[in-house]
């Protein structure tokens, strides 16, 4: 088959390190085919699940199990799969890894799961000194309790409340910790979806220090503000928060001197139930946004008037998600051995995100009504396509990314 696609824009396909899949478990909110259906419309080739919100969680080999053959056949790109640490499962991770996880996330505070507790430093020291000389990546939600401090609880319908909540304090003092560990044990560290500005002077101290640590924002704290959050709009909580709008332009000015590596979706879905749209309340209401398949059109429309350019794109949202993703030998641009993962779209194209082109399983999103520019026209996946003008391959063509490694062998002592 012959494309005659004219002058659009023809680039590697967009790959999304940080998308959570509820399946299996709790398909209801997204499974398999919804997301990648979304993703595949959105230009994305490749996305890396993250391990929290399937039952059970992937944090045995057990666990990664039960998610490959979940997704098994249902998957319209390619899927790669996040571990993660809970206190506890250390002795899980190498064989995890030996399974073909090429990293694994971990939370610094209480998740609201009941199977994926949170990690304190001891944990962390174990699981680092079990994890060097691996080639892993550790991922950081990145908040903790701050050890003096106590939220005012005010009017739970407005944002304010919810922001107060959750300080700039608590991503600086997670990333401080995060920053400290990864230079004693130089195990690559990643802090996701990073929304304070406040914190990347640490960031940027430390690799000068020689820290092996990356970061990523997300296009909810560059397309969003808090000034602009409605009473009761709980469809907006995601944690960290949406906060301000100079906080915004830090973000932006990040990137533009690359402290910033990439910028993903943390695509999180959630039913209108979970979010309490009835009462409002941002304290009670589940967090997460629904983003995945505007992610391209999202970052573009704003990107473009701040003087970056395609090839800016193709770094934040191809070629650095690649390499953390342990998948650049294989993704993130085009060259001769390369997957033949590609996007065709109209970066000059102008349309309304409504819910009749949303293919997320719930359509609950605060982008709906938004003008962006950034048309997708078509999506390829190994050279086949999986998306065009849209509509979809007859049958799912997606890879499950798991290759098995050899493991280094060493002897591991305690980390006291």
């Amino acid at each position: 088959m012959v494309l005659d696609v004219g002058d659009l824009v023809v680039m590697p396909g967009i790959i999304d390190p940080h998308v959570n899949i509820c399946e299996p478990g709790h398909s209801a909110c997204e499974g398999f085919t919804s997301v990648t259906k979304a993703a595949a419309a959105g230009g994305i080739t490749t996305i890396v699940d993250m391990p929290l919100y399937s039952c059970p969680p992937t944090t045995t080999l057990t666990g990664l199990d039960s998610k490959l053959l979940s997704a098994k056949g249902q998957c319209h790109i390619d899927v790669a799969f996040w571990g993660g640490i809970i206190p506890g499962n250390q002795a899980e991770l190498q064989p995890m890894l030996k399974a073909g996880v090429p990293g694994f996330q971990c939370f610094l505070m209480a998740t609201g799961v009941e199977d994926f507790s949170h990690v304190c430093l001891q944990d962390l020291h174990v699981a680092m000194n079990e994890l060097q000389d691996t080639d892993c990546v550790l991922l950081f939600h990145a908040e903790q309790e701050p050890n003096q401090w106590t939220p005012v609880l005010d009017d739970t319908t407005e944002y304010s409340t919810f922001l107060d909540s959750r300080p700039d304090t608590m991503e600086v003092e997670a990333t401080l910790t995060i920053a400290e560990l990864c230079l004693q044990y130089k195990v690559p560290c990643h802090i996701t979806h990073l929304s304070s500005a406040q914190a990347l002077p640490i960031i940027k101290y430390a690799r000068q220090k020689g820290a092996p640590i990356t970061v990523e924002t997300t296009h909810n704290y560059l397309s969003l503000s808090s000034e602009c959050i409605p009473p009761g709009g709980t469809y907006y909580k995601c944690c960290p928060p949406i906060r301000e709008k100079s906080n915004q332009e830090q973000l932006w000015a990040a990137l533009q001197e690359q402290q910033i590596d990439m910028v993903v979706s943390a695509h999180t879905p959630c039913s209108p139930e979970m979010k309490d749209l009835s009462n409002g309340d941002f304290l009670k209401a589940q967090g997460g946004i629904a983003s995945l398949q505007f992610g391209l059109p999202l970052f573009w429309t704003s990107a473009k008037s701040r003087g970056f350019s395609l090839h800016d794109l193709v770094r934040l949202m191809c070629k650095n998600p690649a390499v953390l993703s342990r998948l650049e030998d294989r993704k993130g641009s085009l060259r001769p051995g390369m997957d033949a993962d590609l996007v065709i779209w109209n970066p000059d194209k102008e349309f309304e995100v409504n819910k009749e082109t949303i293919y997320h399983k719930h359509k609950l999103t605060p982008y709906l009504g938004f003008q962006l520019h950034g048309e997708v026209f078509a999506t390829l996946v190994r050279g086949r396509l999986a998306y065009l003008n849209g509509k979809f391959a007859p049958k799912p063509q997606g890879d499950l990314l798991v290759t098995h490694r050899k493991m280094p062998t060493r002897d591991t002592s305690p980390y006291y």
